[in-house]
């Protein structure tokens, strides 16, 4: 089952809410986050990156970032300024990007089932960020950006969700990058039955934010070990025991491709590399988007080249049969000695929202010797993936359109 608890959220008021959201602090550099909150005091990247308001150059994890995002955040709460709720709430949201759109519930879910393997993962994440996102929770005492969560579709869940969405919103903005975010807050009456109606949902899948999830997992360690733990509010249990997240059905999901970008060539020149390439797979003139799975094109040397590779054996394993395993197999790791891309400064991934003319960009103007541009992973394969307890590569989905961070805040 999934349990879903309300909260009482910290909140932008709705005339500060579009001045206030963000992206989620991990889709931007610390550049690209400071260019877009630069004139905009209230955006909340000045407490989700905290470095963009202390020197040049400063250490990202240093405590001075920390500190400083407890300082915006405070004063967020005072200048927006940010209410809270009177009382628990759950909240729909939904996404609109050009004439896609997804609806979802926003509430806080169990931590204790991410523990135990009902809200399942397919992703591995980094000791550092999880240390990084950890000491912002326990700092701020809130967690300030929701996990992205996706589950079969159920419809007594979808018919609550639908039937919220025909009343007033509490938000509803377009943002700078052309998403609408609409938010209503769930009608007391209809708290129970949708609490309910997720309980008949078996399990919830990690589609974004496996590092946050991660995290809310460690921050509610800590509190433990250390033995004090936040009040626990009159319609759920103790804060720190739950995360904040808004989960989709599986069927409104849109997944873009996740693509790759090498600095060099291994010290191969890019006829070298072509042939070294056709040695191992086919190889032909191309476009610039792969024509369906199976396929995996490449720009080098001014020219897209279409990568084939085999059908996979029956029987192989879901996770390795996708085609960025594939790459990683037959061509990062055989050709360019890139054995672990999460670590490896040679390699640097460009999400599917940014198109391939971003990929043609970066190796024309020498920022990178070559380009892969790659075909979607479906959601069903991460499903399945997940369910199976695998892991896909890292970088395999870029999910779009993304949440904001800021407009509903779980306070432990």
């Amino acid at each position: 089952m999934a349990l879903v608890h309300p909260f009482r959220a910290l909140r932008p008021t709705p005339a500060a809410a579009p001045r206030v959201a963000a992206v989620p602090y991990d889709v931007v550099n610390a550049d690209e986050a400071k260019a877009i909150a630069g004139d905009n005091p209230l955006s909340f990247l000045h407490v989700s990156r905290a470095e963009i308001d202390l020197p040049a150059g400063t250490d990202p994890y240093s405590p001075l970032v920390y500190a400083k995002a407890v300082e915006s955040f405070e004063w967020l709460i005072a200048a927006a300024p940010l209410v809270r709720e009177e009382r628990p709430s759950l909240y729909v949201y939904r996404l609109r990007m050009g004439t896609h759109e997804q609806t979802g519930l926003a509430a806080c879910y169990s931590i204790d089932e991410y523990d135990r393997g009902l809200i399942k993962k397919h992703e591995r994440t980094r000791p550092d960020k999880e240390d990084d996102r950890t000491r912002h929770i326990l700092e701020l005492r809130a967690q300030t950006g929701p996990v992205f969560l996706t589950y079969h579709a159920h419809p007594p869940a979808d018919a609550v969700m639908a039937r919220t969405a025909r009343e007033a919103p509490l938000f509803d903005f377009v943002a700078a990058d052309s998403i609408r975010h609409t938010i209503w807050r769930v009608a007391d009456t209809d708290v129970a039955p949708l609490v309910a109606a997720f309980a008949g949902i078996p399990a919830l899948y990690i589609a974004d934010g496996h590092h946050r999830a991660a995290s809310a997992a460690r921050a509610r360690r800590q509190v433990h070990e250390g033995g004090t733990s936040p009040a626990a509010h009159a319609h759920g249990p103790h804060a720190h025991e739950t995360f904040l997240a808004v989960a989709f059905p599986d069927r409104q999901m849109q997944i873009l491709p996740y693509h790759r970008i090498v600095k060099d060539l291994a010290g191969r020149t890019p006829d070298e590399f072509l042939d070294a390439l056709r040695g191992r797979i086919s190889v032909r003139d191309g476009q610039a988007t792969p024509s369906g799975r199976g396929e995996v094109t490449m720009y080098l040397g001014g020219r897209w080249y279409a990568m084939t590779f085999p059908a996979p054996a029956a029987g192989a394993d879901r996770a390795a049969a996708l085609d960025v395993s594939r790459l990683q197999d037959e061509v990062l790791d055989a050709l360019l000695h890139i054995k672990d891309v999460r670590t490896d400064k040679r390699i640097d991934f460009v999400g599917g929202i940014r198109g391939t003319a971003e990929l043609q960009r970066l190796v024309d103007g020498g920022l990178a010797a070559v380009a892969f541009s790659m075909h979607p992973v479906g959601i069903d394969d991460l499903m399945a993936i997940a369910d199976d307890g695998g892991i896909m590569p890292p970088k395999s989905t870029w999910f779009e359109p993304k949440l904001r961070d800021g407009l509903l805040i779980h306070v432990i």
